[in-house]
């Protein structure tokens, strides 16, 4: 868990995928649309992909990827990103983490 937290810390957004995840491709283009700067870890790319897969099932990530973090805290999964954008509460959160000004 600590390994997550220091590579969230200090970033607005932080979206755990793989790069043949369909899901994480959709939710990262649906965050940048809003003008965000992500910071994508791709998991099937990174040397301890599969030691961060496990931590992020640990923490509750079911399926693990993609995980989104917003201002170092862990959001949820692409269904919950998708429901806070439909209720209108995507936007304010990512400019209290100050990922986006409008």
């Amino acid at each position: 868990m600590d390994m997550i937290n220091s590579m969230v810390t200090g970033k607005p957004v932080v979206i755990f995928s793989k790069s043949t995840c369909c899901l994480s491709h959709s939710i990262m283009s649906l965050i940048r649309s809003f003008g965000a700067n992500l910071t994508v870890i791709e998991l099937d790319k990174v040397t301890n992909g599969q030691h961060i897969e496990r931590v992020l099932l640990q923490m509750g990530c079911q399926p693990s990827v993609p995980a989104v973090f917003i201002g170092g805290n862990f959001i949820g999964d692409s269904k919950r990103i998708m429901t806070l954008h439909l209720r209108n509460e995507l936007v304010p959160l990512l400019m209290n983490a100050r990922a986006i000004w409008i």
